[in-house]
C-alpha cells in the first residue's frame, strides 16, 4: 500500500522545485533591473543637479558682469556731465578751454577705462580733448553720435556702435551727451570713448572653461565686444541670435542653445543693464560642464554593470545549484530587506509635493481620515480651510509657468508659516489650492487663522496685472464640524469648505468665507 503513496508524491515535488526556480530567476532579473534603474536615476539627477548649479553660476556671473558694466559706463557718465556743467559755467573762450583740457586729462587718467574725453563744436570740430594737444583739421561731424546728437533734442546719453579711434586706431566704444547753446540750440558734442579691451580685461577674470563665452551686447543688436574675441566679434549683429530674443522680452534668465558664433552648445546666463541699453550673457559649454559627470557616470556604470554581471551569475549559478538553496535564500532575504528599506524611503517621499514642499494630496487625505476619526473618538472640532489662488490662470499667462511655480512657493511658505501647532497640516490640495487641517479648532478659531494666512499672503506685494488688487490674492473658505460615527464623512467637510470658498470667490475674492456667516472675514 505504501508503493502507490510514492508514486502520488513524487511528481508534486517537482512542480515546486519548478516554481522556486522560477521565482529565484525572476527576483534575479528584477534585482538587476532595480540596479541599473536606481543607477540610471542616480546619474540622470546628478546630471540635473549639475545642470541647475551651472544655470545658477552663469546667473550670478551674468550679474557681476552687468553690474561692471553699468558701473563703468556710469563712471563715464559722470565726467560727461561735469563737462557739460563746466562749458556752461565757464564758455568756451582760450582760457575756459585750457582749464577744461586740463580736467578731462585727470578725469582720463583716473579712470583706467577711459581711452579719451573730447569736446566737438556744433560742426563737429575739435575743441577741447583729453589729449596732450588737439589735432588740426579733424572732422568728427561724420559719426554715428554726433549725427545723432545733431537730429535728437534730447541731452541723455548716448552709446554707439563701436569704432575705431580716429587717434589711436583701437575698438572703443562711444558714450556721448548733447551740448546745447543758452538758447537751447545744438552746441556740440561731449564725448567719451571706453576701451573695449577694458571689459575684455574683466572677462578674463571668470573661469567660463575652454570653450565657454561672454558678450556685451546693445540692445539694438550690435556686439561691443565677446570673450574669446574673433575676428568679426566686434560689431557684429546678433538680433538673429536667441539670447538677443530673450534679453528683448526678459530682464534677465538662462537658457540652452547651439551658439550661432561657432555651433558651441552651451548654457546661458544673460541680464540687462539697469541704466544703459545693453544686456551681457555669460556662457559655458554643456560638454565641459557635464564632463566629470559623463567621466564619473562612465566609471559608476561599469562597476554597476559588473555588479550585475556578478550578480546575475551567482544567482543563476544559485539557482542551478539546489543544493545550495539556503544560502540562495539569505541572499534573497537581504535583498528583500533592502527593498523594504528603499520602499519605505519612497513612500515617505510620496507624501511631500516636489514643487511646494507642502503635504501633497496623498498625505492630505491620510491625515483628514485619521484626525476625522480622532474627531469621532474624543467628539471634538475639526476644522479645514481651503485656499484658492486668485486668477492664477492669468498670472502664469501674465508672467509664465516658472514664475507661476515660484509664485506657488512662496505663497505655500506664507501658509506654513500662519501654522501654529505640530497636529496642524498644511497640503497642496491640487493645482493652485491649498488645504489646511486644524484638528481641535471650531470655526471661530479656523476663521481667525484663514483671515491670519489671507494676510500673510497679501503682505508678499506679489504684483499680479490679472488681479483687481494689482497683487497676488488668495480666497479661502473655511468649515469646523464635530463628526458622528457613521453619520458624517470626511468628504463632507471637504465639500463644506469648497462651498464657503466658492462663496468667497463669487463675492468678490480675496476674503475668507464660511458657511456659518457666508461673508467675507
Amino acid at each position: 500500500m505504501n508503493h502507490p503513496t510514492t508514486l502520488n508524491n513524487a511528481p508534486t515535488s517537482t512542480p515546486r522545485k519548478l516554481s522556486l526556480t522560477w521565482l529565484a530567476m525572476g527576483f534575479v532579473v528584477f534585482v538587476c533591473i532595480s540596479l541599473i534603474f536606481i543607477d540610471g536615476w542616480r546619474s540622470w539627477t546628478a546630471r540635473h543637479n549639475q545642470l541647475h548649479e551651472t544655470e545658477v553660476s552663469t546667473t550670478n556671473m551674468a550679474r557681476a558682469i552687468a553690474q561692471h558694466a553699468d558701473d563703468t559706463i556710469k563712471a563715464a557718465d559722470t565726467a560727461l556731465l561735469g563737462i557739460d556743467e563746466q562749458i556752461q559755467a565757464d564758455g568756451t573762450e582760450p582760457a575756459a578751454l585750457e582749464r577744461l583740457h586740463n580736467l578731462l586729462v585727470r578725469k582720463t587718467a583716473e579712470l583706467p577705462q577711459l581711452k579719451g574725453l573730447f569736446v566737438y563744436d556744433e560742426n563737429g570740430n575739435w575743441l577741447v580733448n583729453s589729449l596732450p594737444s588737439t589735432p588740426a583739421n579733424i572732422n568728427n561731424a561724420d559719426r554715428d553720435y554726433f549725427i545723432y546728437h545733431r537730429t535728437h533734442q534730447d541731452k541723455n546719453a548716448y552709446i554707439g556702435s563701436p569704432i575705431r579711434s580716429r587717434s589711436s586706431g583701437i575698438w572703443i566704444m562711444t558714450l556721448s551727451r548733447r551740448l546745447n547753446h543758452a538758447d537751447g540750440s545744438f552746441a556740440g558734442v561731449a564725448l567719451a570713448t571706453i576701451d573695449i579691451d577694458y571689459f575684455n580685461r574683466f572677462y578674463d577674470s571668470f573661469n567660463i572653461g575652454q570653450a565657454g563665452a561672454i558678450v556685451l551686447v546693445s540692445n539694438n543688436g550690435t556686439m561691443l565686444t565677446r570673450r574669446p574675441l574673433l575676428p568679426d566679434s566686434i560689431g557684429k549683429n546678433m538680433q538673429s541670435t536667441t539670447v538677443f530674443k530673450e534679453s528683448a522680452s526678459h530682464a534677465s534668465g538662462t537658457f540652452t542653445v547651439k551658439s550661432a558664433q561657432d555651433g558651441v552648445k552651451r548654457l546661458n546666463g544673460f541680464r540687462r543693464l539697469d541704466k544703459y541699453p545693453l544686456f551681457v550673457s555669460a556662457a559655458v559649454s554643456e560638454d565641459e560642464v557635464l564632463a566629470d559627470w559623463l567621466t564619473d557616470t562612465y566609471l559608476h556604470s561599469a562597476g554597476v554593470g559588473l555588479l550585475v554581471i556578478a550578480l546575475g551569475a551567482i544567482g543563476f549559478y544559485l539557482i542551478g545549484q539546489m543544493k545550495l538553496r539556503l544560502n540562495a535564500e539569505a541572499e534573497v532575504i537581504r535583498a528583500r530587506d533592502a527593498m523594504i528599506v528603499l520602499n519605505k524611503t519612497l513612500e515617505r517621499l510620496s507624501l511631500q509635493d516636489a514643487l511646494t514642499e507642502l503635504a501633497n494630496r496623498r498625505n492630505f487625505d491620510i491625515t483628514l481620515e485619521e484626525e476625522f476619526s480622532r474627531a469621532i473618538r474624543n467628539a471634538s472640532s475639526l476644522a479645514l480651510i481651503m485656499i484658492d489662488v486668485d486668477h492664477f490662470k492669468q498670472y502664469n499667462d501674465l508672467y509664465g509657468h516658472a514664475a507661476g511655480d515660484e509664485c506657488l512657493r512662496k505663497i505655500s511658505q506664507a501658509v506654513k508659516s500662519c501654522q501654529n501647532r505640530a497636529g496642524d497640516l498644511t497640503a497642496r490640495y491640487g493645482g493652485e489650492e491649498l488645504a489646511v487641517i486644524l484638528p481641535t479648532t471650531d470655526v471661530e478659531g479656523a476663521l481667525l487663522i484663514a483671515e491670519r494666512i489671507r494676510t500673510a499672503i497679501h503682505s508678499l506685494g506679489i504684483s499680479h496685472a490679472g488681479n483687481e488688487a494689482g497683487i497676488v490674492t488668495v480666497s479661502a473658505g473655511v468649515e469646523a464640524i464635530i463628526p458622528v460615527r457613521d453619520l458624517n464623512k470626511p468628504v463632507e467637510l471637504i465639500e463644506a469648505a469648497d462651498n464657503a470658498l466658492y462663496a468667497a470667490k463669487k463675492s468678490g475674492r480675496d476674503r475668507v468665507c464660511s458657511n456659518f456667516n457666508m461673508v467675507d472675514v
